[in-house]
C-alpha cells in the first residue's frame, strides 16, 4: 500500500485491527484523523513540584514512589468502593484516592514510580489528591514521551492509556510528517504570519516550547475557520446562480392580516417584514434565518410573508418538530385567517402529521398535488417521498436546531427552488452565527411582543421546596395555571432521582391537592399528549407536571407559573426555552429553579438565569459552558470538523478568516488557479458529503 496521511490507521505500527476498532469509535479512520486529533490540556513536566510544595486548591504534578495502597468496600454504601494510594518523594508523602475503580489495585503496586495529576485538597486536616490522573513512570524511550517536557494530555478512548496514544501519535508523526502537503495558499499564510502545517501539527502535539504550541493553535484555528468559511462561501455562491420564484409580493392579504392582529407589530418584526420581502421579488431563492428569542412574534412574521407568497398563486410548507407544536401553529393560523379570503376563496390551511389516518393523509396528499391547499403545517411527514406539492413557493422552517442537516434540505427540494425562510428561538451571537449559517442571510427579531413582561427567576434549594410549592399555589389560587418540568420520566436509581410519573404522584396528594394537575412526557401516546395540552389550554387543568417535551412551543397566556425541579440537570439553552413557556401573557410570570448545584458549570447555569432573560447573552453564556461542537449540535453541518476553535474567544480570528474567505472565492470562485488547487481538494474532503446533502 503506499504510503500517505490517507492510510488507515490499522497499518501503523503498534496499532493493528484491535485498536483500529478502538481508534474508530471516537471517529478516528486515518492517518491523518489520527495527526487532528489534539490534546484537550498539556502538563509542563519540565521541572515536578515537590510533595511539600504542593498547595490546597490547585492542580499541580508530582512524580512519587507508591509506598502502600489500601482497598476497600464500604459497609454504609451498597456498592461503594474507595481505592487509597500513598505517594512519597524525599520531601513527603500525601495520600491519593479513587472511588468506585476497584481495578486500579491491580495497576499500583508499592515502590513503583507514577505522575500524578490532580487538585490538591484538605481532608481532615491533612493534603490529599483525588481521583488523579496518573500513569507509571519507568526508564526506556517512553520517558521522553511523558517527562521533562510540555506533555500532551488526550481525551482517551475505552482501552488506552495516555502512554500508548502519545507513542502512536509520535511514531506516526515522524513517519508520515515529511508527506504532508500544506494546502493554504503561500500568500494567506505569509500576510497572516502563519506556521506551515507540517511544523503546525508536530508542535500541536509535542510542543517543543509553549510559543510554538500557541503559534501552531493559532495557525490551526485560522484553518479551520477558513476552510469552513470557504465552504459556505461556495455554498452561498452556488445558491445564487440558482433560478428562483420571482413572486410579486402582493400585499392585500399581508396587510388585511396585520391590520386584523389584537396587538401592533413590533418595529422589529416591521424591519424583518421588509426584508423578507425584498427577498422574494429576487430571481434568486431566498434562503433567509430568523432569529428571535421566545415571544418575540416570529410566527406572525411567518404567516404575514406567507400570505404574501399565497396571494400570488404559490403554495407555502411550514415544518415544525412535534405534533404539538404542529397543532398549535395550525389551531392558531386558523384563528387569525379563517375569515380571510380572495379571489372569491377562502384560504386553505392543511395539518399534517404522522398520526392522522391513512385515508386523512391521502386525501390531504391528492389536495396539496391538485393545488387546492395553500398552507400546509406539518412535522416529518412533510417529507415523505409521495407528498408532492402543485406549486410550491415558500418553506418555512420552524425551530430549525430540532433538525438534522439533511431533513432540512428536503422539503425544498419538492418544489422548483421555493424560497426558504428558517427560525430559531434559540439565539446566536451575530458574529457566531456566521460560523453555522455563513451561507444564509439573516434578520434578527430583538424586541417582545408588547405588554409581556420579562420573567421573573426565583432559585431555591431543594430543603425549601415547600416555599416554591406555596408561590405555585398562590398563583394557582388566583385562577392561573403552572408548570412542573422534571428531567426523567421514570425512576433513575443512577441518577438518584425519583421520575416525573412519581412526582405527579406525590404532587396530587401534598403540595398540589386540590388542584387539577395533568401528565405529559415523550412516552405518552401523541392523542393523550394532546388531550391533557387542550385540557390545559381550555383551563380543565391548573398544572402541568411535564418532562421537556414542553422545551418548544407551548403557548398558554394564563400559565404564569413554571416550577423547574432539580434544575442543575437541565442545560442552559433548555431552562432557557423552559421559560420561555411562560409569561406569554400580560401578567407577571414566575421561573423557580429548584435544585442543589454542585458543579461550577451547574452553578454558572443557575446563575446565567437568574441574571438575565435575554436570549443572545444566554446563548454566549451556553457557548462559553459547553463549546461550539455541543452547542450547535453534531448535527449541525461541519461542526463536528472543528477540532481546536473557540468561536467566541477569536472573534477576531474568525472575522479574519471570513474576510480572507471571501476575497478568495471573489477571485477565484471555482478554486480553479494553481495555488488554490490543494484547497480545493481539502474543502471538499471535509464538507462536500455536507454539500451534497443540502444541495
Amino acid at each position: 500500500m503506499e504510503k500517505s496521511i490517507g492510510m488507515p490507521v490499522r497499518y501503523l505500527t503498534g496499532v493493528g485491527p484491535n485498536r483500529a476498532r478502538i481508534f474508530a469509535r471516537i471517529g478516528i479512520q486515518t492517518i491523518e484523523d489520527l495527526f487532528y486529533y489534539f490534546p484537550r490540556r498539556y502538563e509542563d513536566r519540565r521541572q515536578f513540584l515537590n510533595i511539600s510544595q504542593l498547595s490546597e486548591g490547585q492542580e499541580q504534578t508530582v512524580k512519587a514512589t507508591v509506598l502502600a495502597v489500601n482497598y476497600r468496600r464500604s459497609w454504609k454504601r451498597k456498592g461503594f468502593s474507595i481505592f487509597e494510594a500513598i505517594v512519597g518523594d524525599p520531601s513527603g508523602k500525601i495520600s491519593c484516592v479513587w472511588f468506585n475503580q476497584p481495578y486500579l489495585k491491580d495497576y499500583f503496586k508499592p515502590e513503583a514510580s507514577v505522575i500524578l495529576f490532580g487538585r490538591i485538597q484538605r481532608y481532615k486536616g491533612r493534603l490529599q489528591i483525588n481521583s488523579p490522573e496518573f500513569e507509571f513512570f519507568s526508564q526506556g524511550k517512553d520517558d521522553l514521551l511523558s517527562a521533562n517536557r510540555i506533555v500532551p494530555v488526550y481525551s482517551l478512548p475505552a482501552g488506552m492509556t495516555q502512554r500508548q496514544i502519545r507513542r502512536i501519535i509520535k511514531d506516526s508523526l515522524e513517519e508520515f510528517l515529511p508527506r504532508v502537503k500544506d494546502f493554504l495558499p503561500y500568500d494567506i499564510r505569509s500576510k497572516n504570519n502563519l506556521l506551515n502545517l507540517a511544523q503546525s501539527l508536530s508542535n500541536i502535539h509535542f510542543p517543543q516550547n509553549s510559543e510554538l504550541c500557541k503559534n501552531s493553535h493559532q495557525r490551526l484555528s485560522f484553518e479551520e475557520f477558513f476552510i469552513f468559511q470557504i465552504a459556505l462561501a461556495l455554498r452561498k455562491l452556488e445558491k445564487k446562480q440558482k433560478i428562483g420564484i420571482p413572486h410579486k409580493a402582493e400585499q392585500g392579504l399581508m396587510e388585511s392580516f396585520i391590520a386584523s392582529l389584537p396587538f401592533k407589530l413590533t418595529f422589529s418584526q416591521k424591519r424583518v417584514i421588509d426584508e423578507i420581502k425584498k427577498d422574494l421579488i429576487k430571481p434568486q431563492p431566498m434562503q433567509r434565518l430568523l432569529q428571535g428569542d421566545v415571544g418575540c412574534g416570529k410566527t406572525v412574521v411567518a404567516l404575514a410573508v406567507s400570505l404574501s407568497v399565497i396571494q400570488g398563486h404559490y403554495q407555502v410548507a411550514m415544518m415544525v418538530p412535534t405534533e404539538i407544536l404542529a397543532k398549535q401553529h395550525y389551531d392558531k393560523t386558523l384563528s387569525f385567517i379563517k375569515p380571510m379570503s380572495f379571489e372569491g376563496k377562502r384560504i386553505s390551511v392543511k395539518l399534517l402529521t404522522s398520526s392522522i389516518s391513512t385515508q386523512e393523509k391521502k386525501r390531504v396528499y391528492r389536495q396539496i398535488s391538485e393545488g387546492q391547499v395553500d398552507l400546509v403545517i406539518g412535522t416529518h411527514a412533510l417529507l415523505e417521498e409521495a407528498l408532492k406539492f402543485k406549486k410550491l413557493g415558500l418553506v418555512v422552517i420552524d425551530e430549525q436546531h430540532k433538525f438534522g442537516v439533511g431533513q432540512r434540505a428536503l422539503l425544498p427540494k419538492k418544489g422548483a427552488n421555493p424560497d426558504v425562510l428558517i427560525m430559531t428561538a434559540t439565539p446566536i451571537p451575530r458574529t457566531l452565527a456566521i460560523t453555522l449559517y455563513g451561507d444564509l442571510d439573516f434578520s434578527v427579531i430583538s424586541e417582545l411582543l408588547p405588554g409581556r413582561l420579562p420573567v421573573e427567576v426565583f432559585h431555591f434549594f431543594e430543603f425549601e421546596a415547600k416555599k416554591a410549592y406555596a408561590l405555585a399555589r398562590e398563583q394557582l389560587e388566583q385562577g392561573r395555571q403552572a408548570y412542573v418540568i422534571y428531567p426523567v420520566i421514570e425512576e433513575s436509581p443512577a441518577m438518584e432521582l425519583p421520575g416525573a410519573k412519581k412526582i405527579y404522584a406525590q404532587l396530587k396528594k401534598n403540595e398540589l391537592k386540590g388542584f387539577r394537575v395533568g401528565l405529559i412526557h415523550s412516552k405518552v401516546k401523541n392523542k393523550e399528549q394532546e388531550s391533557a395540552m387542550a385540557k390545559f389550554r381550555k383551563g380543565q387543568l391548573d398544572v402541568l407536571v411535564a418532562t421537556t417535551v414542553l422545551e418548544v412551543g407551548i403557548d398558554v397566556p394564563n400559565a404564569t407559573c413554571m416550577i423547574i425541579e432539580h434544575a442543575e440537570r437541565f442545560g442552559l439553552a433548555q431552562l432557557h426555552q423552559l421559560r420561555g413557556r411562560i409569561g406569554r401573557g400580560q401578567d407577571r410570570s414566575f421561573c423557580i429553579l429548584l435544585s442543589d448545584p454542585k458543579s461550577k458549570e451547574a452553578k454558572a447555569r443557575i446563575s446565567a438565569m437568574l441574571k438575565t432573560n435575554d436570549g443572545f447573552r444566554i446563548a454566549e453564556e451556553d457557548l462559553m459552558l459547553r463549546g461550539p461542537g455541543e452547542f450547535f449540535g453534531r448535527r449541525q453541518h461541519g461542526l463536528c470538523e472543528l477540532k481546536v476553535i473557540d468561536p467566541l474567544r477569536q472573534l477576531e480570528l474568525l472575522k479574519k478568516t471570513r474576510e480572507e474567505a471571501l476575497k478568495l472565492v471573489s477571485a477565484d470562485p471555482h478554486l480553479a488557479a494553481r495555488q488554490n488547487t490543494l484547497l480545493k481538494g481539502k474543502v471538499f474532503q471535509r464538507f462536500v458529503c455536507t454539500l451534497s446533502q443540502e444541495d
